[in-house]
């Protein structure tokens, strides 16, 4: 249903009807897998799946808010993902440090370098939250961006959930012929073009707030 719901959101025009209900599917999919799949991490001691359902959750459920948010408004669901994405990056850090450091070159089980993109997409994420609050706030193409590229990264989990950690459920045909590691790394892609789109040209800089978004 992530899949799906993310696929279709991209492909309707952003702040659209179908491109809101779309996107209400995509939220109340993805928070319910990666609420499971931290939970199921957590009893099986598998921490790089607990940091990747927490930060999914995370990144879709603030992409969410910024998109209902108004101009210039910040408020109690901010503070608690700030500190939620603080949790996730100091810990991710630390496991990956742990691990790093250590003799067998894991920890908790886990080699060093899954604990790598949890970290740094948690600061990244954490450093866009303490800037819009101490900015009280984001308006326009900014706003924009941050629902953008959230949004984007919890299809990229999805995708690479399937696509690129589990090739085997699928024909090797398509493997041999990369279409899986495209299939995987799309999201990545697609957000890419539309924040070069959105930052960089004219394209939603003419929309009057509030911007349409907020419908989703």
């Amino acid at each position: 249903m992530g899949l799906l719901s993310g696929a279709v959101a991209l492909s309707f025009r952003k702040g659209s009807r179908p491109h809101a209900i779309a996107g209400t599917v995509f939220l109340i999919s993805m928070l319910t897998a990666s609420a499971v799949g931290a939970v199921l991490g957590l009893r099986n001691s598998e921490m790089d799946n607990v940091f990747g359902g927490v930060l999914t959750f995370y990144l879709v459920a603030t992409a969410w808010i910024t998109a209902r948010h108004k101009e210039r408004e910040t408020g109690i669901p901010d503070w608690v993902g700030f500190l939620v994405g603080s949790v996730i990056a100091v810990f991710a850090m630390t496991y990956w440090a742990q691990a790093a450091f250590s003799k067998t070159g894991t920890r908790a089980g886990i080699a060093a370098s899954s604990y790598v993109l949890p970290a740094v997409v948690a600061l990244i994420a954490v450093t866009g939250d303490a800037r819009m609050l101490l900015c009280g706030g984001l308006h326009g193409v900014q706003k924009i961006a941050r629902h953008l590229w959230r949004m984007c990264f919890g299809l990229f989990v999805a995708t690479a959930s399937i696509f690129l950690a589990r090739p085997q459920l699928f024909p090797s045909l398509l493997t041999r012929t990369h279409l899986l590691l495209v299939l995987g790394i799309l999201p990545l892609i697609l957000m890419v073009f539309w924040l070069v789109r959105v930052l960089f040209t004219n394209a939603f800089r003419k929309i009057p707030p509030p911007y349409r978004i907020q419908n989703n």
